[in-house]
């Protein structure tokens, strides 16, 4: 009797863990047959917002703010819009000198440079006509990943400190997707000086 009823027991257990299918499992065989949801327009801007800021953008192209303890902040209100004009330049040696320079200096919010290129400035990224306002998609990778100036062949380069040289290793995705951030900004008005080649 106690085999049987032993028996019993052993088989009821078999046909319940057959039944059952670890949780793990399940869940594995659902995320193999279900697409990943579309990305809507906003999940783009918040994916090309979150590239951007690891990215360093602001640390160049956004107008900075000084606390009395010296603590850095990005001036909410031009984001992204490049050196400001006119705000002062950073000089080094001679006043208003643009001569090649073994150092570099940067301006007092760091959005302008003097170096063995020249002097550069930080360019407007809002979609502003004096920033991205008339450039398209294909402009802007060309600037992005070529360093070539407003994204045109055959123009000069984009000018230190921009690191064009590393973003070329952007996918077309998140190139895309920083793009669409840019296109999302309050346009904001600033005509960034012109660059300043070393003087001769």
């Amino acid at each position: 009797m106690k085999n049987q009823t032993l028996l019993v027991f052993l088989l009821c257990a078999f046909v319940y863990v057959l039944g059952c299918k670890p949780k793990d499992a399940e869940t594995a065989a659902v995320a193999e047959t279900e697409e990943a949801p579309a990305m809507t327009k906003q999940d783009s801007v918040k994916r090309g917002e979150y590239l951007v800021t690891i990215m360093g953008c602001h640390d160049c192209h956004s107008p900075k703010m000084f606390t009395p303890m010296g603590e850095m902040l990005f001036d909410s209100t031009r984001l992204l819009s490049g050196h400001p004009a006119g705000d002062p330049d950073p000089t080094l040696g001679k006043k208003g000198s643009t001569a090649p320079q073994e150092g570099i200096v940067f301006g007092g919010d760091l959005t302008s440079y003097i170096g063995p290129w020249g002097h550069s400035y930080s360019a407007n990224l809002t979609p502003d006509v004096t920033g991205l306002g008339d450039w398209t998609f294909d402009m802007f990778k060309k600037a992005f990943t070529e360093g070539k100036f407003k994204g045109i062949d055959g123009g000069r380069p984009i000018m230190p400190p921009m690191p064009w040289q590393n973003f070329r290793h952007a996918t077309n995705e998140d190139q895309h997707m920083i793009w669409t951030y840019l296109r999302s900004l309050k346009p904001i008005k600033n005509i960034v000086p012109t660059y300043t080649p070393p003087a001769k």
